[in-house]
């Protein structure tokens, strides 16, 4: 007699073994920009800001300072607002890495799968850190990519590790 009721065995998995990575401490979490980066950020907003009010007060969008002045500058305006749009990103982002994968809060939020990951590489102008921001790409097995921006020495240590793990994982 048959018994119907056996569960089969689990089928063995298909392809390779996916890349696992433990990062130290197991979760980090921290700015994605310098505080001197975001500082000139919000300098380069303000003042910006400031010579555009200058620039309407003393009439250069077409001789008007009221309302008709404004709309001459709309285009100048649109522009400058796209620049504090950013800039509040860039104040108010932040990086994740943990075993599951990396993280980032920004225009859009960015997300990449440990196990997913191809390719990583840290972009980095030693010395420079604190004004240009060190940038994490990576790239999918399916060819898409995606760049972090990275400013805390622990992160930076555990970003180098990983893509130093993830191309010896990568070669065998």
């Amino acid at each position: 007699m048959t018994d119907f009721h056996t569960t089969p065995s689990p089928a063995p998995l298909m392809g390779p073994e996916p890349f696992r990575f433990a990062p130290s401490p197991d979760v980090l979490e921290g700015p994605a920009f310098s505080r001197t980066f975001q500082g000139i950020t919000v300098l380069t907003v303000l003042g910006s800001g400031y010579w555009l009010l200058r620039l309407w007060q003393q009439g250069k969008f077409g001789g008007d300072t009221g309302w008709e002045g404004l709309r001459s500058a709309g285009w100048f305006v649109m522009g400058w607002a796209l620049l504090a749009w950013t800039a509040w990103h860039v104040l108010r982002s932040r990086v994740r890495i943990d075993a599951t994968g990396l993280h980032q809060t920004w225009i859009w939020d960015k997300h990449q799968n440990l196990d997913e990951l191809a390719y990583a590489k840290l972009l980095r102008v030693r010395g420079l850190e604190w004004l240009m921001a060190p940038r994490f790409y990576t790239r999918t097995l399916a060819g898409k990519f995606t760049v972090f921006y990275v400013t805390q020495p622990d992160m930076l240590e555990n970003c180098r590790r990983l893509a130093q793990e993830l191309e010896t994982f990568r070669r065998m």
